[in-house]
């Protein structure tokens, strides 16, 4: 039985190998297909004797390492120039902003259709609000480098910030000041703790002369995200300044401080880094995507409730969306209006609302519609829309 597990491990990531390809040519996200072939393994594997239950708890675990890694890589592609800070703040701005008015108004609905208090409606709001980074990074490559800079910036700061206010919201009191409280404590210690965590962790990746140093670099960012999580902070930020210090040298040489620092980071560390993480980011998607396809169950498809949730959960993304790209830069909104998926973070967070409170059992097919739905208008965005924006989008 071993040997039949590994035999399909293999064949699965050669496929999703292959699969990847294809989406670069063809536009079809790999994430539907993977979650596609996810449905199709349910009958295979369970005649195979593999249990359903045990790998339908692994959704959560690849989620949250995907997550880690995909974040990782983002900060690893992003460069810290000073023609790049208006489109940094215009994307913090547009990913703050479109988060707060999409959860303001998905609470709302909840409030009303499923007669709960506003506050529940914000925890139940607070996935569907959030842009997933594991599918807008990966599905911006075909856009120049500003438009794939602002997707980068954006997906990964909303990330953090629908992170950081989810749990705030259930770590609360249920009041205003009891969030706020949450917010700016969780905020500020996550950001001091981002700073000194990321600080060690280039002076270990820098100084370390072990011919193994990157996997025990890897557990200790993964066990400082996880701490991070048991101590409710957000350890994304954690996550995206250890990248963006990596591959931003010039940037560090500006502070006095950081000098001895970026003295001792070398193109080589830092490229070979980036290839390992590429790697690892590429497997666990792509398994993630496999799992949630297969825990999903084909009857959640079959409820017209779940079908008019997920419409107009998309309704209020792509329209306020649309509205506030207009506000920032209108080449802005000819071209990015329909990249706003989401996917990994917005399961997560589902799940972990989902155990905390009791919900109607249509929404899991809402949350599983709305991720394949949002991927699939990207995908047809990228067919049959403008994907040639300005050079530089916002002056």
């Amino acid at each position: 039985m071993t040997d039949i597990g590994i035999l399909i491990a293999s064949i699965f990531l050669l496929a999703a190998f292959a699969v990847e390809r294809w989406d670069r040519r063809s536009g079809v996200p790999s994430v539907i297909v993977m979650i596609v072939l996810g449905l199709l393994a349910q009958p295979l594997l369970r005649s195979m004797g593999a249990v359903a239950v045990e790998l339908k708890a692994m959704v959560p675990t690849a989620g949250s390492i995907g997550l880690v890694l995909i974040v990782l890589e983002g900060g690893l592609d992003i460069e810290l120039r000073r023609e790049r800070i208006r489109l940094a703040t215009a994307a913090s701005v547009l990913a703050v902003a479109a988060f707060v008015l999409c959860a303001s108004v998905f609470a709302l609905i909840a409030a009303h259709a499923l007669h709960m208090s506003f506050f529940q409606g914000m925890i139940l709001a607070t996935p569907f609000a959030v842009i997933s980074s594991a599918i807008a990074i990966p599905g911006s490559h075909f856009l120049d480098s500003g438009a794939r800079d602002f997707v980068v910036y954006e997906s990964s700061v909303s990330d953090i910030v629908g992170v950081l206010m989810f749990f705030a919201l259930v770590n609360s009191d249920a009041t205003l000041s009891g969030v706020l409280t949450e917010l700016a404590g969780g905020g500020l210690l996550s950001l001091v703790l981002a700073v000194a965590c990321s600080v060690t962790l280039v002076l270990v990746t820098t100084r370390a002369d072990a011919h193994v140093r990157y996997i025990p670099l890897l557990a200790g960012l993964f066990a400082l995200y996880a701490a991070g999580e048991l101590l409710h902070l957000s350890p994304l930020i954690m996550v995206l300044l250890f990248g963006l210090m990596l591959n931003n040298k010039s940037a560090l040489d500006q502070i006095p401080t950081l000098r001895r620092i970026s003295a001792k980071i070398s193109a080589a560390t830092v490229g070979e880094f980036r290839v390992l993480v590429q790697e690892l980011t590429f497997a666990v998607r792509v398994f993630f995507f496999f799992l949630l396809g297969y825990s999903t169950n084909l009857s959640d498809f079959t409820v017209a409730r779940s079908w008019l949730a997920a419409a107009a959960v998309l309704a209020v993304i792509y329209g306020s969306r649309r509205a506030l790209l207009l506000l920032i830069d209108r080449r802005l909104a000819a071209t990015l209006t329909w990249i706003a998926p989401r996917g990994l973070v917005t399961v997560l967070l589902y799940i972990e609302a989902a155990r905390r409170m009791h919900l109607p059992p249509y929404l899991n097919g809402t949350v599983r519609l709305v991720v394949i739905l949002s991927a699939t208008i990207m995908a047809l965005s990228r067919r049959f829309g403008n994907t040639r924006p300005a050079r530089e989008p916002v002056p």
